[in-house]
């Protein structure tokens, strides 16, 4: 289902549009676009289409990407080390979820959520602290391409705490949700 008529105008200012490079963009007349805009006409659902269609490209090409957002220094832990080391590490940089890595091969994370609810679950903490991180630790965060666009990034980091941005198999850097919410301050 395409969104309602009066949405063209409002995203083709969005965009910093004329009618006329929106209506070439589209292959349509630019008449047609502003006979729409000004409620004057009911265009076929092909030219319709295609000028959303258009309009999402042109807003896609112009979102952020993973390689604006991300974080470069990359704070981790290796599986082995125990959750004592992750939790001064957190304490420390302020971080409060790791990635965990055996070598360089992404295996899991650690964050503050899954030490607290390994507490809640009866581990004492004294136990807790000694045990090696790769026992208690969860699923490795989401790995996406330098080039992943905001709206895919924004979806993962709304089920996960930090997104590993990867290059060539290579860990590049990473996005938590205060990333994120870094686009809206700028």
């Amino acid at each position: 289902m395409l969104p309602k008529l009066d949405e063209i105008s409002r995203r083709r200012r969005v965009l910093g549009l004329s009618q006329k490079h929106l209506a070439r963009l589209a292959g349509v007349s630019q008449s047609l676009i502003a006979k729409i805009e000004s409620g004057k006409t009911e265009p076929s659902y092909l030219k319709t289409k295609a000028i959303f269609d258009t309009l999402e490209k042109l807003q896609r090409e112009k979102e952020p990407r993973a390689r604006d957002l991300l974080q470069p220094r990359v704070v981790g832990v290796e599986e082995d080390d125990t959750v004592s080391k992750a939790a001064a590490i957190m304490n420390e940089t302020g971080f409060s979820q790791l990635p965990v890595f055996n070598g360089k091969h992404i295996v899991g994370s650690i964050a503050e959520k899954v030490i607290m609810d390994r507490i809640v679950s009866g581990i004492s903490p004294r136990d807790l602290s000694r045990m090696p991180v790769g026992k208690v630790m969860a699923d490795a965060f989401p790995q996406i391409d330098e080039k992943t666009p905001l709206s895919l990034i924004s979806a993962l980091l709304q089920y996960h705490s930090a997104v590993l941005v990867m290059k060539r198999g290579q860990v590049t850097g990473i996005i938590t949700k205060a990333d994120l919410l870094k686009v809206f301050s700028d």
